[in-house]
């Protein structure tokens, strides 16, 4: 049950209808993204000999593990790991043969700029998502992927 109160006749179909137009304009300006730095997250992906690993923080976290599970679904051998946990013992699943694939809007996620000294060490691509060019992640990141 909803809190939100909705005026006598709300028109559903129209609100629906309202939704879709607004997320085929979103979907247009999706084309900016596909660039050159697309093109080489795309092939780490593609000739990674191990897994896709996914880590994020928050709603990043949760974009993160519907990433993994489609990525696992269609035939590319993917996990998600929680970066807090991955500080305490869950890094040790993550090989140099895997890419990590790291979201955080800010780009300053304190969880995950704490692991990426020991992806560095460990030489493990690093891709990461985020919404800041000059953030942290970003420029540490093997290939960043801006989504503004």
């Amino acid at each position: 049950m909803s809190h939100v109160e909705l005026q006598p006749g709300f028109d559903f179909q129209q609100a629906g209808k309202e939704v879709l137009a607004i997320e085929r304009e979103c979907l247009a300006e999706l084309d900016q993204y596909i660039n050159q730095n697309f093109t080489l997250a795309c092939e780490k992906m593609f000739w990674c000999k191990g897994k896709v690993v996914v880590m994020g923080m928050g709603k990043s976290g949760h974009i993160g593990r519907k990433m993994a599970a489609t990525f696992a679904s269609t035939g590319t051998p993917s996990f998600f790991v929680h970066p807090g946990e991955a500080a305490h013992g869950d890094l040790g699943m993550v090989t140099p043969q895997d890419v990590v694939i790291a979201i955080s809007n800010s780009g300053e996620s304190s969880e995950i700029t704490a692991l990426i000294p020991v992806l560095k060490r460990l030489h493990v691509p690093l891709i990461c998502i985020t919404g800041r060019p000059e953030s942290s992640m970003a420029r540490a990141a093997d290939v960043h992927l801006c989504v503004k």
